[in-house]
């Protein structure tokens, strides 16, 4: 069986919805600066940064200024904030503490993000949500996909499917967070993945 190839589904909607209004999800500046450099010139962008899984809010907030600098420094997109909401995370994660890195905490975690990222795009009056989680090589993008569709099912907005770590995209985050001098974190942002 053929995986589908979400770069080239992406690369179609982009053609066709020029000028529309896209919600992108984003963990962090390093992984959104190529992930922009992508979907900016298309669409009318707004990052939304939603990571309730960061382990700290001292970690949280050292993310979400780096995002903001990075947006601030190019002007690629509009910024989207709410709260750190590290309870909803824990929910969520409860249970599955001792799974391993890209199992289904993982699983559950993407879904939090982007269920919120959904939500926001509905309200907002966005054609279109995405997630700049798929630039990384550690992140199961078949599963954040899938996600991503069931959701834009569930709340009627349009899911713009990604696997930004095509075309060289996660290589080219590594320079844009060097250009930009970037913090870049070595791990994904939950206490697990930090003890990994």
């Amino acid at each position: 069986m053929n995986k589908r190839n979400y770069d080239r589904e992406m690369l179609g909607i982009m053609q066709d919805h020029a000028g529309e209004r896209l919600l992108l999800h984003s963990c962090c500046a390093p992984c959104s600066s190529y992930c922009l450099t992508q979907v900016a010139p298309v669409f009318g962008t707004t990052v939304f940064y939603f990571n309730p899984n960061l382990d700290s809010e001292e970690e949280y907030l050292r993310r979400k200024n780096e995002q903001i600098r990075l947006l601030r420094e190019t002007g690629m997109a509009d910024f989207l904030d709410c709260g750190y909401e590290s309870e909803a995370f824990r929910e969520i994660a409860a249970g599955y503490e001792d799974e391993p890195e890209g199992g289904a905490r993982c699983k559950r975690c993407f879904l939090l993000r982007l269920e919120r990222t959904a939500q926001e795009a509905k309200r907002g009056g966005y054609d279109f949500f995405g997630t700049t989680l798929t630039v990384s090589p550690l992140k199961d993008s078949e599963a954040i996909n899938r996600i991503g569709f069931a959701l834009a099912e569930k709340y009627g907005v349009s899911y713009l499917p990604s696997d930004f770590k095509k075309r060289n995209g996660y290589l080219r985050s590594v320079e844009l967070s060097k250009e930009y001098d970037l913090y870049r974190q070595n791990y994904c942002g939950c206490e697990y993945s930090k003890r990994n």
